[in-house]
């Protein structure tokens, strides 16, 4: 059941942010082999997150910024920022940790072989996307689906289509690299209606790649498809439903 699962009607001021920094901390120069560690510590962490403009964004904020209190649902699990940012805008947000139902179900080593299996299937989509139909206006899909075999994807995708309204749209992230063997999974936090701050949760083995004409007949059902490739060779996706 929905009340189960991390799946939260967000409002403002509804969940806690949490940082590992503490106010008012500034960086500290420290010599020797000591602060070569802390020094490469920080660079490590700080390769771990990333700024990026992104098109799919704008475009997707551009899209419902006329409508009053959409509903939207965001996959990439809950967070301050993005419950601070939908809501300023009148929206109400739904969360899903995608990922972590995924990895819950079908575990994290290969993802074909146990994502064919009708079981796991119902058993996933129960834990991550069972709504009412025509419930949302729109969804922050982000890079999850690339994480999808074949037959779960058309499941997933066909239950996006249900319980998304007419006229409604979805933003997901495809890697646009097809000789890639592993891609980068994400914490999405939205920053303005442009700009993302992304988090490293880990490097993963595709379950299959796309092109355009793919992703065309992935989502041939909606009533829309457009493209945005970036120069971290990902693509970005706007689907209107």
């Amino acid at each position: 059941m929905i009340g189960d699962r991390l799946r939260n009607l967000l409002h403002l001021g509804s969940v806690q942010q949490q940082s590992g920094r503490t106010a008012g901390s500034t960086p500290v120069e420290v010599a020797g082999a000591g602060g070569r560690a802390a020094a490469a510590s920080r660079a490590g962490a700080a390769a771990q997150e990333s700024i990026r403009h992104s098109h799919g964004l704008e475009q997707f904020f551009s899209a419902i910024r006329d409508r009053e209190s959409a509903t939207i649902l965001d996959l990439s699990g809950a967070s301050q920022a993005n419950v601070n940012f939908i809501t300023s805008l009148g929206h109400r947000l739904y969360s899903d940790d995608f990922l972590r139902s995924l990895d819950n179900v079908f575990g994290e080593e290969s993802p074909g072989e146990l994502q064919a299996r009708p079981d796991r299937i119902e058993a996933f989509l129960s834990e991550c996307l069972d709504y009412p139909t025509q419930h949302f206006d729109g969804a922050l899909v982000w890079d999850m689906l690339q994480h999808l075999a074949p037959h779960l994807l058309e499941r997933a995708v066909s239950r996006l289509h249900r319980i998304l309204r007419p006229g409604s749209y979805v933003l997901c992230f495809f890697s646009a690299d097809e000789k890639t063997t592993s891609v980068p999974a994400y914490t999405y936090r939205i920053c303005d209606s442009r700009t993302l701050h992304l988090t490293l949760r880990g490097y993963r083995r595709p379950a299959q790649l796309f092109n355009n004409r793919a992703l065309e007949r992935l989502f041939q059902n909606f009533e829309s498809v457009k493209f945005f490739l970036t120069r971290q060779h990902i693509r970005e996706v706007i689907v209107r439903r």
